[in-house]
This record gives C-alpha cells, structure tokens and sequence, in this order.
C-alpha cells in the first residue's frame, strides 16, 4: 500500500507502546493480547494507509478490464423536456489487483410483454406506440402540471416491437410460438404504460384493446437484464481493450478507482468455473459504534451522540484485519496494535468516519445489526448535526445514503421491521440477518452468538456504565474503546468461521440474483432467477400472476407411515430417496409448460395422470422447462463435489463445497416455489402432484420391502419376514430381524439396489445408514445411535425431540440428551430413570441453576395481534414500563422464567425477566418446571419401555415430596434495602403508596382481571 502521512489525532503504535507500559500497568485481556501480538507481525505503514493500490497500468485501455460483480443497480437518469430519459445499469466490482470499477452500461432498457391482439400485425405498431406514449404523456401531465414534453420525446417514451413466444403455462398441443408486444422504455415511462394498458381504451389500430395479462412486469429490471446479459451474481465480466469510454477523474460520476461506459454487447460473461470461481481480494468493513445513552432509555438520535466509532477492514483470503482503529469523542490513552483517532466533537467525529469509509472504499459493509441500529442511527444524527457529507457513504459522489422501513413477513424468519438502506455500489452484509436466517439459536445477542460458534464472548462492559466511562479520563475512554472494536472484530470473526460470505456469493452464482438479493428478499427470487434465463433461451413468458386464494389454500402433504412405536434393541436400516422431490419432477416431467388442461391422445405415450388427478405431457411430447432447470442444477452439484476431492487448495475447496451447498438448496427449493400460492409463478398441481407421487412411492417401497425380503431370502440372510416400522417422507425404517449393524447395512444395501428398478429413473432409492438401538416414539419423533460405518456409530440422531427445540428449557434438553445416552449408548434405561428423578429432586429443592431455566420466544408481532395472551409478549410490555432501554423490541427473542405466584395466576403473569429475579431474589415456580416442561418430554422417551406408567413413575414418588422455596431473608446485603409497593398487575413500582394498581393498567382496563385473579 502507498504510505501516508500519519493522520494528526491518530496514536501511533510507538508511542501507543510506550505510553501503555508507562500509564497502564493493568493486566491486557485476550483481545488486548492478539492485537498486541497483530502490531508486532505487521509494519506501522498500514496504520497511516487506508487507500486502495494504485490502479494497474492500462486498464481498459491497453489491458481488458475483468472484474468480479459484486453490486448491481438500476439508476434512471432524468432528461428534460427535449432530451430523453435514460435506465442506466450500474456494475460495481474489484479486479484481481484489487482495484474498484464501476461499470456504466447505457443501450439497455427496461420491459415487459403482453400478447398481442387478435388480428394485430406489424403495421399497426406505429399507431399503437403513438397512441401509447400519447396515454402515458397525458398521465405524466395529470400527475404533474408542471410537465413540460416536447413531440420527439413523447413519441419516444416507450418502443413497441413484435416477438413470438409462449406462455410458460400449459401445453397447446405443438411448439407453435404466438405473437407478443414487446414494451420498451425507462422505468417511469414502463410504469405509466402498464395502468394504461391495464385501464384499456387505447386504440391499437384493429380497435380499443384492453390487457388482460402482463407478463415479466413484476421482475425487477437488475434480474432482467442480468439474465438477458448472462451475468450473475459475484460473476466475473470482462471488457475488453479500447471496448469501453473511460471517465476521467472530472467527469466521474462514482468514487470507483476505474469508471468506464459500455454497451451491452461488448461485456464479455465468464461462467464461474475454473479460474472465473475465483474470488477477488474484496475489502469487508466491518464496524460498531457505542452511544450516549441517557439512564433507562434506549439510544435515541434526536439527543444521544455518537461517542466512538471502531474499524476493522479485512481483505478476502488475508487471516486478519490491516486496518484496525477507533475513532473517539474526546482523549483516549493507546491501544496497543490499533489506531486511535480523538475527535474534538461529535461532528468532527462522524465527518472523520465518513471520509474514512470513503478512502478505504470497501466492498461489504459488515458489523452486528448495522442495518436496524448502527446505520440507521449515523444517518439519523448527521441529519440532527446538519452534515450531509456523512450520508455520502456509497460509490455514487451525487447520491446520499437513505433509511426506510421495510416490513418482511416469512415462515422461515417470522414478522419483524427491518429498515432498507442503500449504499450505492456496496452490500450491506449484516451478520445478525445472516444469523437469524441460517441458524436457530436460543438467543441472537452477539454475546450468545459468539460463545455458541466461537466460544469468545465480548469486552466486559455493560451497557449501563458506558456514559460513566466516557465522562471519565482518557484510561475509561480506552476501555470503552477496546470494548467497542471487539464488538467490530467479532463480526468478521464469524463471517470466517461460518464462511457466510463464500456460502452467499456461490448462491448468487448459482441462482443468478445479486448478493444483495440473498440477504434481503425471500426465497422465491431465486428461483424465479433461474426460470427466466431458462425462458429467455426457449422463448417462454412468465406471466404476472394476480393473487385470488389466501395463503392457507394448500394440498395434502407427504406421507406418514404409522410408526410402531418402541424401543429397538436390533438395527434398523434406513432407505432414502435420493432428492426425492426433484427426481420426481425430473422423471414424471411435471412442469407449467406440460401441464394439460385436459388430456388429449393415449395415456402413457402422450401424457400421463398424476395419482392428484392432474395431467401433464410426456417428454415425447415436450420436455419440460423446470427438469431442465433441475438436472442443470444436480449436474453442477455433482461437479462441484468431484472437483472437491480432487482439490489441493483449502480456500477454493471452501468454495467449490459452497458452491455444492448452494446447488443442493436451490434444487429443494424448486417444489416449494410452485406451492406458494401467494408467490410469483404458483402452481398447485405440479406441488401436488408431486407430494402425491411421493406417498405413492413410499407406499410402493413398503410393500415392495415386506414382500421380497421375507424369511430365508437372500440365501437364507435373512431371519424373519422384513417389517417397515416407519416411513417419514423420503425414507422408510426396516427391522430385518438381523444381529449386527454390519448385517443390517448388507441386506439394506441390497434392498436399495433391487427397489430402485421398480421406479422411473433418476427416482433412486439409497442405502446411507443403520440406526442401533432405535427409540421410535411418535410420528417425526424418534432418535437412535447413527451408524455408516459396521464397527462405530457416527452420533447419536434425534429427530423432534426436546433436545433440539429452543422453546423449552435448557434443563429439559440437557436430561434428554443424558436419558437418552444412558438408553441408547450405555444400555442401561434404569441408570437413565434414576437421573430423571435425581434432576426432578434438584428441581423441586431449588438446587437447579437459573440459566437452566430460561426460556426463550422470539417477539413477532405486538400482544394485540395475537389471540390469546402470551407470556413473552406481556412480560415484553411490562419490562417497556419498567426500563424502555433496555425493553426487548420487536424481532428480538425474550428470555424469561417463570415465578412462584399465588394458586391459579395464570402462566403469562408468572413470566419474568431472568436478570430481575435475580436482583430481586424471587422464588421460582419448579412445580410449573416439573409439570409443563420436564413431565411429558420425559415420559414420551420412557412410556416405550415403562409403558402406560412412565409419566406416573416420574412425577410421583419418594423424589417429589420435599420442596424447597427460596426467599429473600432481612439480614445481609438484603437488610440495606428498602420495601416498595408494586402493582398487581405489572410488578412496577406505585408512585402512590396507597395504591394497589398502577395508573396503566387502570388505563388498559386491566383493574376488573387483576382483582378477579386475586
């Protein structure tokens, strides 16, 4: 990197050495440490050196400029009243050197179809175009008085030209090609076209013509133009020499090292194989800020400053951050290994940090819930401070960053208000969203998150105490400032060890949307992606589909064998359907272009009926778009992983495992697209055709199993007549009655090799594992010793059970988990039931830890939305009255125990926060723990070998009869405090002493169901 002059107000690491010997004779923590140890490897240079390398000689002009994509965007550029608008497309990326480039492409333009009118022909498009832009010129000056358009651009607002193509739903018989206008145009003139069209009455030179149906209007131009183009996400596109107009310095419109324009035809697309999977040496960002919070109430823009900003910049494929610093309001003593920058004012501060991000230029933005708090809450006071150049954080010299709110409602993710920002030409790369998509963890805080992946907590400072040290000297500053980088350092550690960036970005290859997309949008937009570059290529549109049903119309799902419940002392062999779901649509053909309305020629030859009642064309007849798509998608799987075994490099094999990852999720992924019925390209009957199928196929292998392998077959390997005890889905359980796991893996890799013929291909049964022993305890409920291998188990598997559930205790999960080695490792069910009882004693004599406790529900909606009363969302509310700081909010997940309350009080009135029993030594209710949490997960893993008395036999007995409750006593630390009356209702303290309900719950009419209760 090119030096610099060390920046005045920055410490250097000298002097931040000796001034640490000198002035803090305190023992260094680990952080401490390793960023001690990071300044004594590195040279001092890159503390004074923020910039990227110099741009490589002759890019773009002697050399071809090759970049890999890493943000896309549509940018419509206003012309006037005599000059047209224009859709730029913008390519934000970095070399292989390193340098930034952004990309200008200006021939492309926006559009959408819709099929032509009976008796339209080539001659009456130029009426229909003049009668058009006439429509959308008046809509423009209704809309807006002020509009002034001269003849040339009116007649030039949208382009309308004839295509032929199809609709992508059903099949008509042949391969003819029907007529298609297509519409052509920026983004606002395409916007008035379609409610013109919509609207009707415009005359398309055969008479008024209203349009039923759009097609590929609802696709956002960046998908449209990266599948027209073939580029797709974190892809590598080249220019090559003298193709493109490089925009000097002056005339820049971007802060990128490299700004060039180009045409559409001149981009050259690499697939990303080979070297094109290569990853460039992007720059991650990322950064914490710590606030002024006032005493009980949460950080608030409008008055709270920003105190410090810390920095940590990585470059991908380099161990550690080079750039690691703190920007501080105030003096701050040295931290060893970091820069410290000290700022007179807060403005000074964030104007400094602006200008930061602007020189180092990173590509991905990343820290812990930067887009609902960090972000959000810098632009907000730039706003309160009057400083627009804090908001200039994108690529884009001429566009300020913006907040807005953006509700997102998923299966997967809940409710929850996350706010968008844009950052032109950058991706906002938050770990929490990561987190919160890919995981299911009992607690999202970066403390939890960190201990659970990294076993590596945060700086010990909490929250309460931060305006305490940042009013103190320059040694509490430091404190706070060695406490704010951890906080910036721990994201990137993750990212590291979860390889969430490698992970997404073979994603947005693979599926071909921007990295962007993956963290912000749903699952649909995936696949979507890929049905349009697989109907661009065959000429096939996808229609705008109005959604009529709700989202509960549905089909009926897979198949359930009964289970015959029991503990099994013998193997149990699995059989799988290799990627069920997609086979099926692959070998049966089932896609929107071969669904039939109605059949037509013979049965089996031209078209065949799924066991839902639906029909679809044979592959004779036309092959199918989505088995296309999902063959293209298990191929590449297949390649990635060969060229997985074969690799000698372990990043490229991060890669290369990323990328089979990706190619494995976007192939289950197709099924659930045609079932959404509130999605883009919904169609039921391939979702339940192929759910039909596969109970069909399950039923199929049951009794294919039962009949070929009965007594003596085999050569006599096989004792007794085979039984299938359970089928879930995609594989059946069969007891063959043999002795050893060996045995067992014997005849079911036979069974997999002779029950697959029966099916049509790529439909295979496989062989994978033998469980021993085996506890079948309810349908989805099971767990057992997992072996692939004859001579030791792999791990021990559950499956639906309370050991792998977050909406239980941890006590509950950590006896099941013990129970159900002592039964299935060590054989021994009476060692198991005497830990259950021992734990349900410790329970009942209070001797259980409090952590063990804690449950925990994430907090989705507000207590009015739900129908009947919630235990997180009421304590949530009375924890808002008690401390709106530190509150939970919505999308976060509240922890709470319940406590000992009077005979009767309902369960939501006895959850509390954990951290204020505590403080205020409250007993807890362990009968509640007993009974509701420990009592029926317990006696589901006993009652197959207690039978009907298992529950009895827990709950009951010599183990249950002592009690213990702990309370607080007048004496020790407890006889300095001082006794308040609190509401029945809330637990909040009474301002009026005489009182015996708060003034807010009289308000909320609550006085009436507080008395009843007590």
């Amino acid at each position: 990197m090119s030096p610099r002059k060390k920046r005045p107000g920055a410490t250097a690491p000298d002097s931040a050495a000796k001034r640490r010997k000198e002035d803090q004779p305190a023992s260094k923590g680990d952080f401490e440490a390793h960023l001690e140890h990071l300044s004594q490897a590195s040279d001092d240079e890159s503390y004074s050196s923020w910039e990227r390398d110099d741009l490589e000689e002759g890019l773009g002009t002697t050399k071809s400029v090759a970049f890999q994509v890493f943000d896309i965007e549509t940018y419509h550029e206003p012309g006037s009243a005599v000059a047209f608008d224009r859709t730029n497309v913008k390519l934000y990326g970095v070399t292989r050197k390193g340098n930034s480039v952004c990309a200008i492409v200006t021939d492309y333009f926006p559009h959408f179809y819709f099929q032509a009118p009976d008796r339209f022909a080539p001659e009456h498009l130029e009426t229909a175009q003049r009668n058009l832009n006439n429509a959308i010129a008046s809509s423009m000056r209704r809309a807006n008085s002020n509009v002034q358009l001269s003849n040339v651009v009116v007649e030039n607002l949208v382009h309308l030209s004839l295509v032929e193509g199809e609709n992508i739903y059903y099949y008509r018989g042949s391969e003819k090609k029907y007529p298609f206008v297509k519409v052509s145009g920026t983004i606002v003139a395409l916007n008035k076209a379609k409610q013109e069209l919509k609207s009707g009455g415009i005359s398309f030179g055969t008479g008024p013509v209203q349009v039923g149906t759009l097609f590929e209007a609802n696709i956002d131009a960046e998908v449209k133009f990266m599948a027209l183009t073939g580029i797709v996400g974190c892809g590598w596109v080249e220019i090559p020499e003298g193709k493109g107009v490089i925009h000097h310095s002056k005339t820049q419109s971007s802060r990128c090292q490299l700004e060039i324009e180009v045409k559409i035809s001149d981009l050259l697309v690499h697939d990303p194989e080979g070297e094109w999977a290569d990853v460039a040496p992007i720059r991650t960002l990322s950064f914490d800020i710590e606030c002024m919070g006032r005493r009980g109430i949460f950080p608030d823009a409008q008055d709270d400053p920003v105190i410090q900003i810390a920095n940590m910049v990585k470059v991908e494929g380099e161990s550690e951050p080079f750039i690691r610093n703190c920007f501080v309001l105030g003096t701050c003593a040295p931290v060893i290994g970091s820069e410290i920058i000290q700022c007179d004012s807060e403005k000074e501060l964030l104007e400094k940090w602006a200008e930061f991000v602007r020189e180092v230029d990173p590509d991905i933005l990343t820290g812990y819930n930067i887009l609902n708090f960090d972000l959000p809450y810098i632009l907000d006071r730039a706003k309160v401070l009057k400083l627009p150049s804090v908001a200039m954080l994108g690529r884009q010299r001429d566009r300020a960053s913006g907040v807005r709110d953006a509700a997102i409602s998923s299966k997967q993710m809940g409710s929850r208000v996350n706010k968008s920002i844009d950052i032109h030409g950058r991706v906002i790369f938050d770990v929490l969203q990561v987190v919160l998509r890919d995981y299911k963890l009992r607690s999202y805080t970066l403390n939890s998150v960190s201990y659970h992946f990294l076993s590596e907590q945060k700086e010990d400072v909490e929250h309460s105490i931060i305006p305490d040290l940042q009013k103190g000297d320059e040694l509490t500053r430091r404190r706070l400032a060695v406490y704010c980088m951890k906080d910036a350092a721990l994201p990137l550690r993750l990212l590291e060890k979860l390889l969430s960036v490698i992970n997404y970005m073979e994603m947005a290859r693979v599926t071909g949307v921007p990295l962007n997309y993956l963290l912000t949008r749903g699952q649909q937009i995936k696949i979507l992606s890929m049905m349009l570059r697989k109907c661009k290529a065959n000429h096939f549109f996808l229609p705008v589909i109005e959604v009529l049903g709700g989202e509960n119309e549905g089909y009926e799902g897979a198949t359930v064998i009964e289970p015959l419940r029991g503990f099994y002392n013998e193997p149990i062999a699995t059989l799988d359907f290799a990627s069920l779901y997609p086979s099926i649509m692959i070998a049966h053909n089932l896609c929107y272009t071969t669904l039939l309305k109605k059949p037509e020629g013979e049965e089996g030859k031209d078209y065949i009926r799924t066991p839902s009642g639906n029909y679809f064309a044979t592959k004779e007849r036309r092959r199918g778009l989505l088995p296309e798509v999902l063959e293209d998608l298990l191929a590449a799987r297949k390649r990635a992983k060969n060229e997985m075994k074969h690799e000698k490099d372990e990043f490229r094999k991060m890669v290369l495992n990323g990328r089979q990852l990706a190619l494995k999720i976007s192939a289950n992924s197709v099924y659930g697209f045609t079932g959404a019925v509130v999605g883009k390209l919904p169609c039921l009957e391939i979702s339940q055709s192929v759910t039909a199928f596969g109970r069909q196929m399950i039923d199929l292998t049951k009794t294919e199993v039962e009949k070929r392998y009965v007594e003596g077959a085999m050569d006599g390997k096989c004792p007794i007549n085979a039984q299938v005890i359970y089928g879930d889905t995609d594989s059946v359980m069969v007891k063959f009655g043999v002795k050893t796991v060996a045995e067992a893996m014997e005849i079911g890799l036979h069974a997999a090799t002779e029950v697959s013929k029966i099916f049509t291909p790529p439909i295979k049964l496989e062989f994978e594992k033998v469980y021993f022993p085996y506890l079948l305890i309810n349908k989805k409920r099971y767990a057992g010793l997992y072996f692939t291998k004859p001579d030791k188990h792999d791990k021990m598997d559950c499956k639906g059970l309370e050991t792998v559930r977050r909406d239980n205790c941890p006590l509950v999960a950590k006896v099941l988990g013990t129970c159900l080695e002592k039964l299935l490792i060590d054989r021994n069910a009476t060692s198991a039931l005497e830990f259950a009882k021992r734990v349900i004693s410790d329970l009942l004599c209070n001797k259980i830890d409090i952590s063990m406790l804690i449950i925990s529900k994430e907090l989705t909606k507000s207590g009015d939305k739900y129908q009947a009363k919630q235990a997180h969302v009421e304590l949530a509310a009375r924890m808002r009255k008690r401390d709106p700081g530190s509150a939970p909010r919505l999308g976060d997940r509240v922890p709470y125990v319940f406590i000992a309350s009077a005979k009767n009080v309902p369960a939501y009135e006895k959850a509390e926060d954990p951290t204020f029993v505590l403080k205020n030594n409250i007993p807890i209710d362990t009968k509640h723990y007993l009974t509701n949490q420990l009592a029926k997960p317990l006696a589901r893993i006993f009652e197959p070998i207690l039978g009907d008395k298992a529950e009895r036999t827990l709950i009951e007995g010599e183990h249950t009869r002592v009690r213990t409750v702990v309370q607080s006593k007048v004496g020790g630390l407890a006889a300095f405090t001082k006794k308040m009356v609190t509401c029945l209702g809330c637990k909040a303290v009474l301002k009026d002493q005489t009182k015996a309900v708060c003034d807010f719950c009289i308000s909320k009419g609550k006085l009436p169901e507080i008395y009843a209760h007590r």
